[in-house]
């Protein structure tokens, strides 16, 4: 199963504004370069190091709630597309050299709510808010890239 990366973002401080890129380096150590979620703390295990979401899941979440936000609102780091992602941690996904290693879902918060009315609960059912990942190996991906699902 393969798709595309459609989106690349990244915000360098808690709630801070998210910047898009069309590229960006992917480090074991920090993520993606200049993401502040990227850093592993001591004795962490980098589970939320990486977020990823769908379009086709963006785009029904917008459409269940009646807006038209660009998809970055989500604070999620890649865009995904033509890939259901899995739903099964430790499944891999590689992106070039880059692998990321699924850890968990990624719950809609409640600020998601603060962005628009409705919206948490549209991203609730069916992993639409995403997934995070672990980065077992770096390296430099870009918009366009392919990614692909590699079984555990």
């Amino acid at each position: 199963m393969t798709g595309r990366i459609a989106g690349i973002a990244r915000h360098g401080r808690p709630k801070g504004p998210m910047e898009t890129l069309d590229h960006v380096h992917v480090s074991i150590e920090s993520g993606l370069a200049g993401d502040f979620r990227g850093s592993v703390k001591p004795g962490g295990r980098g589970r939320r190091q990486v977020s990823l979401i769908e379009r086709g899941d963006w785009d029904r979440a917008m459409a269940e709630t009646g807006h038209s936000l660009p998809w970055q609102e989500r604070r999620a780091n890649l865009l995904v597309d033509g890939l259901d992602l899995p739903q099964v941690p430790g499944t891999r996904l590689r992106i070039g050299t880059v692998v990321l290693l699924v850890t968990q879902e990624c719950d809609p918060c409640s600020r998601m709510e603060t962005i628009a009315p409705g919206l948490k609960a549209a991203l609730t059912p069916d992993w639409r808010g995403g997934v995070l990942a672990r980065v077992v190996a770096g390296g430099d991906i870009a918009i366009g890239d392919t990614i692909e699902v590699e079984h555990p």
